[in-house]
């Protein structure tokens, strides 16, 4: 039987308030019930029934209860599959957090005399609290809540002061559910906000679809597996327990919501500062280059290359989630099979990754020279499992270090060479300077050159399998401006033997 203190701590937990039309279609509740089983990584701050488009003139806190009262009959159990150190919160502590929204339409609830809504008397206290960590918003439905508790801070403080509030934000909402994000980004464009934006209703656009969208919108044709969200896999897996038992019957697609706190799971892949490196819920990059920094502004849709199930590469935003749909939902049904028994040895458990003497989840920085060589040694990970073996990925996260559309013909290549027969420990070399460290368009070598991603990816054999990451953050450097040349200083130049001269 595994031994509950060698499972997966988490020293920080993301701070999550959660605002959701639940009840408008079934996906809200979906959606709710997987990020129970989360959330014991998460410091969840707030659970607010809202409006939006679809669900104009009320909302349905009670149905938020329901899915609570179906998690207390089984968080005993969940306890049992958690470190110790990492509890699952207390099914009361959840219900004094659910909270009604405003009961109307977006800007409707937005306004210098209209008082908050219970929800946002919530959020600002939320808000306004001494703590220095971020407070994630999870937007599902509108978020007339969000604006709302906005505009109050910018009525009752300093222009100082209400930005330094604003700077404490992460906004990740799905799409524009009412006529308030529009409103929120206009006037607040320093807030940290990532959104996918399309026309009017046209979610099958968005980044978040990539969750589940792929037959009902039609993208992306014979790349994603569909076999892990198909009804018959759902109620196999997932509608099985009390918790399960609150898991409606999708509509249109399931838990279109989730990408916004699959973004936030700690397994060691994502960074939630940074939207650009990617994540289960999907990746994002700055819209508007002119913020200072990258903790503020609108981050929105871009796009993945990935090889589908059917063997052809796929290139799409919807695609920088669906290429971790295998991982998430097996992730998923093992979590729910925790709900059902407090036996450990009934249950498998995520194996625990350690590198070069580093057990975390974070991110290992390096600073590294072009055309070098280093070693990571992953043989001291292990599986909390007694009976479980545990086999290494290595592969290199091309995206994330393209400044272009063209992933292909900019991004250097890792080589990353195995040392040992269970490919526990390997070399990586970094690419020349004349392929990492150069200009785009003028080739001139550059002292820094572009950030490499490298991804372990660590699986176990128990059933269903599970995953866990660790990625491998490499700024190349170029001491001495090696590999420049073969540019030009401006497009034209790079076309004199296209054109003919005059």
């Amino acid at each position: 039987m595994a031994s509950s203190d060698r499972f997966q701590t988490f020293p920080s937990k993301p701070r999550v308030f959660i605002l959701s039309d639940i009840s408008n279609e079934p996906d809200d509740a979906e959606s709710l019930v997987r990020y129970l089983l989360y959330s014991n990584q998460f410091q969840t701050e707030g659970l607010v029934a809202c409006t939006s488009t679809w669900m104009k003139n009320k909302v349905c806190p009670q149905d938020m209860h329901k899915i609570v009262d179906g998690y207390e009959k089984v968080v005993d159990n969940l306890n049992a599959h958690a470190n110790p150190n990492d509890p699952f919160p207390a099914a009361d502590s959840l219900r004094s957090l659910i909270k009604k929204g405003a009961e109307s339409y977006g800007m409707t609830a937005v306004g210098n005399d209209i008082p908050l809504s219970e929800g946002g008397e919530l959020l600002l206290e939320r808000v306004l609290a001494p703590i220095d960590q971020p407070l994630w918003i999870l937007c599902w439905g509108g978020t007339n809540v969000l604006a709302s508790v906005l505009l109050r801070i910018q009525n009752t403080h300093s222009a100082s002061d209400a930005l330094k509030l604003r700077s404490k934000l992460r906004v990740y909402t799905i799409s524009d559910q009412d006529d308030t994000g529009v409103w929120i980004r206009y006037n607040y464009p320093d807030l940290f906000y990532i959104c996918s934006v399309h026309g009017w209703c046209q979610y099958g656009m968005a980044t978040w679809a990539g969750i589940a969208g792929d037959g009902w919108y039609g993208f992306d044709k014979g790349g994603p597996d569909a076999s892990k969200i198909s009804k018959e896999w759902i109620k196999e897996n997932i509608q099985i327990g009390p918790l399960g038992s609150t898991y409606p019957d999708y509509m249109f697609i399931p838990e279109g919501d989730t990408p916004t706190f699959l973004y936030l799971i700690q397994n060691g892949l994502g960074v939630p500062e940074r939207p650009e490196y990617g994540s289960w819920g999907g990746r994002y990059i700055a819209t508007d280059i002119s913020g200072k920094g990258t903790a503020n502004g609108h981050f929105s849709d871009t796009s993945d290359e990935v090889v589908g199930l059917d063997g052809q590469t796929h290139k799409s935003n919807h695609a920088t989630i669906w290429r971790w749909r295998d991982a998430f939902q097996t992730d998923f049904a093992a979590r729910m099979q925790w709900s059902l028994s407090s036996d450990t040895s009934k249950a498998n458990h995520h194996p625990i990754i350690v590198v070069n003497g580093s057990a975390g989840l974070e991110p290992l920085h390096f600073e590294l020279e072009a055309g070098s060589t280093f070693k990571l040694d992953a043989s001291a990970s292990y599986d909390p499992d007694p009976n479980d073996q545990i086999a290494f990925k290595w592969y290199q996260y091309r995206d994330p270090s393209a400044t272009q559309w063209s992933v292909k013909y900019e991004v250097g290549h890792l080589d990353i060479k195995a040392l040992n027969e269970a490919g526990s420990i390997v070399d990586v070399t970094i690419p020349p300077p004349e392929t990492c460290c150069v200009e785009l368009i003028s080739r001139a070598a550059v002292p820094k050159g572009q950030v490499l991603h490298l991804i372990l990816e660590v699986r176990d054999n128990g059933s269903p399998a599970l995953i866990n990451y660790r990625r491998f953050i490499i700024q190349t450097t170029n001491e001495k401006l090696l590999g420049g040349g073969g540019g030009a200083e401006a497009i034209g130049d790079t076309m004199k033997d296209v054109i003919p001269s005059h």
